[in-house]
C-alpha cells in the first residue's frame, strides 16, 4: 500500500489529509484503530528514536511521545524496588521490553497522559498488560505477540491505535516538507551517535564511566528527536527530564531540571507512603503527586487535592527536598546545541549532574568549561548540533 487517508490534519478543519509514499510501499501497517495525522507524526519520530537507541546500546528501548517530542525514553534495565513502587509495578519479573516501557512512561507521568508509544522490539504480554492500565493513544513496534495484540486491541473500547513498522525500512537520503506552499528540502539527519561521540573531553575531570556514556547516549539520541531548543537529563538508563521547544536554552534547562526534580521526589519515602482513597485512576494519582510536590498550589487546588487521600500527607520542606536530591549521583545532561552561558551549568549542578555533552562552539565555551570545573563535572564536546524542527 502506498497511501492511507487520514480523517483530518492537525485540526478538524484541515481536510483532506493523507499519508503516502512518493516511491515504493508504506513501511508500516495499521493493525487496529484509526490513526490521526498527529498519531502518524508521533509514531514516525518515536520509532526512529527507539531504533537508534537499540542500535547504539544493544538493549530494548521504549519512548513515550506527546506532540512530536518525547516525554520519556528508556532502556530495558531492571528496576530496583523503589522505582517499582514509584511506577506502581506489581510484577517482580518484568521482561526487558516491559521494563523499558515502564521506565519511559515513568519519566514524566503527567506529560505522558494520552501518549504515543514506540517499542524497539516485539511487544510481549508483560508490556501489553502494563500499557492496558494507562491512558494512551497508540503504539508502534516491529512485532506483537498474539496475546499481547489482543490485550491492546481491547483498549479504548477497541479503538486503540496499533501500528506495525518494518524494522528493515531505510528512508531516502533527502527529505522535504512544505511550509506555506513552499517546499524545503534537506539531507535527512543521519548522524550516528555512538560511544565515540564523547571522546573529546574538555574539562579537568576526565572520568567518564560506562554508565555515564550509556546515559549520554540516551540523552543525545532523545534530543535528536525533540523539538528544539532542548535539554535532556538522563540517569540510570532512562530520561528523567526533558525540556523541549523553548526559545531560550536556560528555560530548557530549568524545565528539564524541574521535571527531573519531580522524578526524583516521586521516590521519596513520604510520596511512596501516601494512602489514596480507593478507586482512583492512575492519572488522578499522578496529578495528585504532582500537586503535592509543587510549591505554588492554590487554595482551590489544595481543597480538591486533600479530598483524594485517606490521610492527608504533610508537604515536603525545602530542606527535605534538597537533602533528597543529593542521593542521586551522576546525572547526565545533553544539549542539542552549544551551551551559551554558565547559568545552565549552575542550574544543573544542584540536581547531581556530573556528565555533560554538548556540541561546543560558543564564544563563551571557556566560561562554561570553567563552571564545569568548579563543580567537578566531566564535559564532552561532540561537535554535533541536533536541532529538530
Amino acid at each position: 500500500m502506498r497511501e492511507l487517508p487520514i480523517k483530518y490534519g492537525c485540526n478538524p478543519h484541515q481536510k483532506p489529509a493523507k499519508i503516502y509514499m512518493k516511491n515504493g510501499e508504506l513501511p508500516l501497517s495499521v493493525l487496529n484503530g484509526t490513526p490521526s495525522y498527529i498519531n502518524f507524526a508521533d509514531a514516525l519520530n518515536s520509532w526512529q528514536l527507539v531504533k537508534e537507541l537499540k542500535e547504539a546500546t544493544g538493549l530494548p528501548a521504549a519512548t513515550s511521545f506527546k506532540h512530536v517530542s518525547p516525554a520519556g525514553a528508556a532502556l530495558g534495565i531492571p528496576l530496583d524496588e523503589t522505582l517499582k513502587k514509584a511506577y506502581r509495578i506489581e510484577n517482580d519479573n518484568l521482561s526487558p521490553v516491559a521494563t523499558a516501557y515502564a521506565r519511559a512512561r515513568g519519566a514524566d507521568r503527567v506529560s505522558s497522559y494520552g501518549d504515543f508509544i514506540a517499542i524497539s522490539d516485539c511487544v510481549d504480554v508483560d508490556t501489553a498488560k502494563l500499557l492496558s492500565k494507562e491512558v494512551s493513544d497508540g503504539i508502534i513496534a516491529p512485532a506483537y505477540d498474539s496475546e499481547a495484540l489482543q490485550i491492546l486491541k481491547a483498549k479504548k473500547k477497541g479503538g486503540y491505535v496499533i501500528m506495525q513498522m518494518d524494522p528493515g525500512y531505510v528512508p531516502e537520503e533527502m527529505e522535504s516538507k512544505d511550509i506555506y506552499g513552499i517546499t524545503l528540502e534537506q539531507l535527512r539527519n543521519n548522524a550516528v551517535i555512538s560511544k565515540d561521540s564523547f571522546n573529546q573531553i574538555v574539562t579537568e575531570n576526565k572520568n567518564l564511566p560506562e554508565d555515564a556514556i550509556r546515559d549520554l547516549l540516551i540523552a543525545n539520541i532523545t534530543l535528536k528527536y525533540t523539538q528544539s531548543n532542548s535539554i535532556c537529563f538522563a540517569y540510570n538508563g532512562q530520561v528523567i527530564g526533558c525540556g523541549a521547544g523553548q526559545q531560550s536554552r536556560i528555560h530548557c534547562t530549568r524545565l528539564a531540571a524541574g521535571k527531573a526534580d519531580i522524578w526524583m521526589l516521586r521516590q521519596h519515602p513520604k510520596v511512596l507512603s501516601m494512602r489514596f482513597k480507593e478507586g482512583l485512576k492512575n492519572a488522578v494519582i499522578d496529578n495528585a503527586i504532582d500537586l503535592f510536590l509543587r510549591d505554588d498550589i492554590t487554595e482551590v487546588e489544595l481543597k480538591e487535592w486533600e479530598n483524594l487521600f485517606e490521610v492527608v500527607p504533610e508537604k515536603l520542606t525545602l530542606q527535605e527536598k534538597q537533602d533528597w536530591f543529593k542521593i542521586f549521583g551522576g546525572v547526565a545532561l545533553g544539549s542539542d546545541a552549544f551551551i551559551p552561558f554558565r547559568d545552565n551549568i549552575d542550574r544543573a549542578a544542584p540536581r547531581s549532574v556530573k556528565y555533560v555533552a554538548q556540541p561546543g562552539g560558543s564564544v563563551r565555551d571557556e566560561d562554561v568549561i570553567r563552571a564545569c570545573n568548579e563543580y567537578g563535572m566531566t564535559m564532552c564536546f561532540t561537535g554535533l548540533r541536533l536541532f529538530h524542527h
